[in-house]
């Protein structure tokens, strides 16, 4: 991560990254801009052991760096010092010329205030690629594109647990919109993990875990690997289509 914060092509930049669909998008749709990611940023929890809300581990957050061609930056936070330890990743990325940030924001509003404060306070540009884009049509445009991704967190109340480890496909979408779940599931009733598509030099293979429960929510462990012997969920096995 080296030299200006542009480049001939475009503005470089550092990607808030869950490793979801919605992030995903977002980076896609800056790179189809012609911009260049530089880097991707998780937030891990306290004990570096998952990521926040999508729950992976660092070893699969760094097979999607590996399998997309982008460095890294984790950093672990509690919720009380989330905001803290964002800043100074931030920081990190100001030292080496990068002033932008992208987000993967669609339309909750108190959600983007924070991020534009945040990214105020810390010098530096946000960008929101997919701020009030129909919620529908960015799921079209993501399955579109050729991303592939399942299902890695269900809220317990609203979705029943066989939806792990499905295949977010326009089958599953249309159940889940039956059941009166958001297509995008911005109430946090589902979490997604992308394995593959146009960004990915190559797709990643993992295998599934037992599921465990995280609060009101259910999520599927993954881990690195060629099978998903432990458990029957659907066709999850990461493979390029």
């Amino acid at each position: 991560m080296t030299g200006e914060s542009s480049t001939r092509k475009g503005l470089r930049f550092f990607a808030s990254w869950s490793g979801g669909k919605d992030s995903t998008l977002a980076l896609y749709r800056m790179v189809q801009g012609g911009h260049l990611c530089s880097s991707l940023l998780t937030m891990l929890d306290e004990t570096g052991e998952s990521s926040r809300s999508h729950g992976l581990s660092p070893q699969m957050l760094t097979a999607h760096a590996e399998a997309l061609g982008i460095p890294i930056l984790m950093a672990n936070a509690s919720w009380e010092s989330y905001e803290a330890q964002l800043k100074k990743s931030i920081e990190l990325f100001k030292a080496q010329g990068i002033v932008h940030g992208v987000f993967g924001d669609i339309d909750l509003e108190p959600h983007r205030e924070w991020v534009e404060r945040v990214c105020r306070e810390s010098g530096v540009t946000e960008h929101e690629p997919l701020w009030r884009g129909n919620r529908r049509e960015l799921v079209r445009e993501f399955l579109g594109a050729g991303f592939q991704a399942i299902l890695v967190v269900v809220s317990k109340e609203r979705i029943p647990a066989e939806f792990l480890g499905r295949q977010f496909d326009e089958n599953l979408v249309q159940e889940l919109e039956a059941m009166g779940i958001d297509s995008c599931g911005e109430s946090g009733e589902f979490h997604t993990f992308v394995y593959d598509g146009p960004l990915f030099h190559h797709a990643i293979s993992f295998k599934t875990g037992a599921p465990r429960s995280v609060g009101n929510c259910l999520a599927l462990p993954l881990l690195e690997g060629e099978s998903r012997e432990s458990l029957p969920l659907g066709e999850s096995k990461g493979r390029r289509k």
